[in-house]
């Protein structure tokens, strides 16, 4: 499988902004709960996001060499007032010029500390990218507003978090997604509606060495079946599994129990 180019993630990341700002200003109630995250408001989401955009660009703006505390980073919190849609727009906006810029001066190569073993800018421009997609599926359905993904960007998210499951089980051993370890058999994750330049279906597999996965159709203890941005917001338990828009097929069981250890954001 191949990454998207930096300038696409930026790209994106431009694009994923422009739509999140859309739902803010759409007249959403910004202190409705989120359905997808109910410890959190519309608000709060937005807030949520908007503060580790700018994380990000002080990471890679200042190449800093480890975390930076959020207390370092200007304008984290937000807007001090609640409930000012225009404000928190404002905000939003520069919170997502200012990560794109960063990112785009640093190109993809250049050393900065990251979470997830891989200590480039391109390992942010590619985890922002996700972290926009998902999170904005989030405030879509609370604000009841339709949500829809290019597919190599989707498809890429799942890739992403594949990967982001095997760095964990690796280094974090007494983590949840440890449970993973031994339990046996395979996902088999099919997108309906996409052409195989795409190669959209992922074989994931549960052995006593570990989650290992790869791209293909290969036959599977479970499958999870739909169009591709269905089959990722079910990935990512942002859509249930009775969801007319995916179907499952197999050990259904095998399924929740993944979704339950590896689903982290």
């Amino acid at each position: 499988m191949t990454q998207l180019a930096h300038d696409r993630y930026c790209d994106e990341i431009a694009h994923q902004m422009g739509l999140l700002r859309s739902v803010v200003t759409s007249g959403a109630e910004l202190s409705g709960t989120v359905p997808t995250c109910p410890d959190w408001s519309l608000e709060d989401l937005v807030r949520h996001l908007g503060g580790a955009l700018r994380w990000v660009e002080v990471i890679v703006r200042t190449r800093a060499g480890e975390e930076v505390p959020e207390e370092q980073v200007p304008g984290f919190a937000g807007p001090e007032a609640r409930g000012d849609a225009a404000a928190l727009d404002a905000w939003l906006a520069e919170s997502g010029e200012r990560v794109v810029a960063a990112l785009r001066e640093a190109g993809p190569d250049t050393e900065v500390w990251g979470w997830a073993g891989v200590l480039n800018a391109g390992f942010w421009a590619r985890r922002v990218t996700h972290e926009i997609t998902v999170h904005r599926a989030d405030a879509a359905l609370a604000a009841g507003l339709p949500y829809e993904v290019a597919p190599e960007v989707a498809a890429d998210a799942i890739d992403e978090w594949l990967q982001i499951v095997e760095y964990v089980q690796r280094t974090e051993p007494d983590d949840v997604v440890g449970e993973l370890r031994g339990q046996g058999g395979s996902i088999h994750l099919h997108a309906t509606d996409t052409g195989p330049g795409l190669d959209a279906e992922w074989f994931i597999e549960l052995t006593g060495d570990g989650v290992s996965w790869r791209r293909g159709h290969e036959k599977a203890t479970v499958a999870l079946r739909g169009p591709l941005t269905s089959v990722l917001l079910a990935f990512y338990r942002r859509l249930p599994l009775e969801a007319p828009e995916v179907e499952v097929l197999g050990d259904r069981e095998l399924l929740e129990f993944w979704l339950r250890r590896a689903t982290f954001g």
